[in-house]
């Protein structure tokens, strides 16, 4: 339990929006949280906003949920009694689940934003917050998931990412990523041949609308270069000096 949480009223910043206003239609959450009074204001107003929100009051049982039930979005406290939220958030990463995180924290500085980060999460909020500005973010991750796939298997030279197994091969060679990296190599090549600015990855990829000046970005995309390059000639990813990144087959 973190015991700086404020419980921002419902209408503040303009109101709790009505299920007609929600922006994603029909989403449902998970919320981690071990405050019963913080999570039932939580669930209740994310229920006048239209969003199903289940709960969770331990890090155990929302992993169970988080593992065995499929959501939109999880809410994940960062301190939780049987299984901290860091800790939730590794293991469901290491079971391949995907579903965007927000972290809800009342330790907020930029050292504990990026362990929560680097951990899998999506999104990072400090306490205290207002609902207006959670209920925002966990409406711009579901908007990711729930957004209309295109293709299914993106292409680059030798390079093949199946979305939908989240499988990628080099030269019918299985290459293994941690669920960072292929959210990262499934935007450059949803991009290819094109400059994808810093910017542009903090926003589609870790969900940043701020930068959180770490070389967060530096490191994940040189962990991807080695292994999508490593014993083949072509290189593939290039860094633009001064601008970005792109990946693209020169033929």
């Amino acid at each position: 339990m973190e015991t700086s949480t404020r419980h921002a009223p419902a209408d503040e910043s303009g109101g709790a929006k009505g299920p007609a206003d929600a922006i994603v239609p029909h989403m449902k959450i998970l919320v981690i949280e071990d405050d019963l009074e913080a999570a039932a204001y939580m669930t209740k107003a994310f229920r006048e906003a239209g969003i199903v929100a289940d709960h969770a009051s331990d890090g155990e049982s929302g992993l169970f949920m988080g593992s065995e039930n499929s959501y939109d979005v999880m809410v994940v406290d960062r301190m939780l009694p049987r299984r901290d939220g860091i800790a939730v958030i590794s293991e469901l990463r290491k079971r391949g689940i995907n579903t965007p995180v927000l972290i809800l924290s009342a330790l907020g500085q930029v050292d504990d934003r990026v362990a929560g980060l680097r951990a899998g999460g999506d999104d990072y909020l400090p306490k205290p917050y207002a609902f207006s500005e959670l209920l925002a973010r966990v409406e711009v991750l579901g908007r990711r998931k729930g957004a209309p796939e295109q293709d299914m298997v993106y292409r680059v030279g030798d390079l093949e990412l199946d979305r939908l197994s989240h499988e990628v091969r080099r030269a019918g060679r299985e290459i293994l990523l941690q669920p960072r990296e292929f959210r990262l190599l499934e935007y450059l090549m949803k991009n290819a041949g094109q400059v994808v600015t810093r910017t542009m990855l903090l926003e589609h990829v870790w969900d940043y609308h701020f930068d959180p000046q770490t070389n967060v970005i530096d490191v994940h995309v040189s962990r991807l270069r080695s292994k999508i390059e490593k014993d083949f000639d072509k290189p593939l990813l290039k860094t633009i000096r001064g601008a970005g990144y792109m990946i693209k087959d020169e033929g």
